[in-house]
């Protein structure tokens, strides 16, 4: 009784500071289409500057993957203005940092500067956007680049082609079929025109999101958004029609092989949802209890109780068209294969079965809490997470509602949405073993 009502309470007490930090923005679109969110916070003097472009690997051409990502590279080379190798350079010297990364549905570049370089970071994405160097040193250059990140976070790295191997087995027709990196041979055939073909295509203002976050006078900012973006040319509308994948009616069974381990792992892989629906949320909550953590069901009982696996996660990938929910499990001395998915299956039985207890379910509602104000907690979570939401989810707001829709989130839901996606018959089970010698 004591442990559930601390529960209750704690859930009160964190879902009152959550309400407490609302994050409040303004919105708009320029004449060229790009849209703007504007979010006002002066308790400290930085401020960050951010456009995500809706354009990631599920919209490159099949023989030239890896373009998207690659150009999160490319466009660090400079513009008329910043000569090449200067973009850093810059940044560090006016007290900033910067970024870039790209999944399979957008890319976002961001600079966080001290408020009073603000027209800085501003300036400086209006170059990017209106006219980049796109030549033969940078792509030659960049290549060079990309080809180490490949080598070092996924060729060379042990488990490193997880991944690939999930989509290979879960896409035989959509674009998420191919990693973010993508295949270093696409790029390599790719000629500049190809390069340029692309940025004209994406990297438009109606096809940007832009926001400014934090110690902004709101009047002022306008004002240079006005005077940098509103006469970029708006491009021409993306249409966008991917096939669409058939159910998984069947299980089936593929193996991959890398070289750079020496115990096996299985994964037990799902297509699911979009991000942008409840059932994606309500098996973000499942993966949580299923592993989340050292007390998480499958923690406890396949490595800490019975010794059975050396590491056990299920995962839950939310993406904007499907979304992928894999178990992952790499065993202990001699554990078979068919050992492990009989464990999991067991686990995943109960929750198609039997409601998780008031305890268990009060637990998740706490951790879901705790993350959405760990989110909010910085001005460059703030910004990533305004330009996500607009982006991928159609509501900038979510920022503010997404943890209703959690709170709301019933037992009966964790049972039910189990029940629908997460059955033998509409997986993909991977076997992802040492290369044979």
């Amino acid at each position: 009784m004591i442990k559930k009502s601390f529960s209750a309470l704690a859930l009160v007490l964190i879902g009152a500071f959550s309400q407490a930090q609302e994050i409040k923005f303004q919105e708009y679109d320029l004449p060229n289409g790009m849209h703007v969110i504007l979010h006002q916070d002066n308790k400290a003097p930085v401020v960050t500057t951010a456009v995500m472009y809706h354009v990631g690997a599920k919209d490159e051409l099949a023989n030239r993957t890896g373009f998207a990502h690659f150009f999160e590279h490319l466009l660090f080379e400079g513009t008329p203005n910043i000569k090449r190798g200067e973009w850093m350079k810059i940044v560090a010297a006016n007290g900033g940092t910067n970024n870039a990364n790209t999944t399979d549905d957008r890319t976002y570049y961001y600079e966080t500067f001290p408020s009073n370089n603000e027209q800085l970071g501003l300036w400086m994405e209006a170059e990017r956007l209106t006219h980049p160097v796109i030549n033969q040193i940078g792509v030659d250059t960049q290549d060079k680049v990309v080809k180490e990140e490949k080598r070092r976070s996924y060729d060379n790295r042990p488990y490193g082609n997880i991944l690939t191997a999930i989509k290979e087995g879960l896409f035989k027709k959509h674009p998420y079929k191919n990693t973010t990196i993508g295949k270093m041979k696409d790029i390599d055939s790719a000629k500049l025109e190809e390069f340029k073909t692309f940025f004209k295509k994406y990297y438009v203002p109606n096809n940007a999101t832009l926001v400014v976050a934090g110690d902004i006078n709101i009047k002022q900012t306008k004002e240079w958004v006005s005077d940098y973006f509103s006469t970029i040319p708006k491009g021409e509308p993306i249409v966008r029609n991917f096939p669409k994948e058939d159910p998984i009616t069947k299980e089936t069974e593929i193996t991959y092989y890398d070289p750079n381990i020496q115990i096996p792992a299985y994964l037990y892989t799902y297509r699911t949802p979009s991000d942008k629906t409840r059932d994606a949320k309500v098996l973000d909550m499942i993966s949580s209890y299923l592993s989340n953590g050292k007390s998480s069901v499958l923690y406890k009982k396949l490595v800490d109780n019975e010794k059975k696996a050396l590491a056990v996660q299920a995962i839950n990938l939310g993406e904007e068209d499907y979304s992928i929910f894999a178990f992952f499990a790499i065993p202990m001395g001699q554990t078979s294969e068919a050992t492990l998915r009989t464990d999991i299956d067991a686990e995943v039985k109960k929750l198609q079965t039997d409601l998780i207890s008031e305890e268990d379910y009060q637990k998740l509602q706490n951790q879901f809490e705790n993350q959405f104000v760990n989110s909010n907690s910085s001005i460059q979570g703030i910004a990533s997470s305004l330009a996500t939401y607009h982006v991928l989810q159609g509501d900038t707001n979510l920022i503010n509602k997404e943890i209703d829709i959690y709170r709301g989130i019933t037992r009966e839901d964790i049972r039910d949405v189990a029940k629908k996606y997460l059955n033998s018959n509409q997986r993909v089970i991977i076997n992802y073993l040492p290369e044979k010698k």
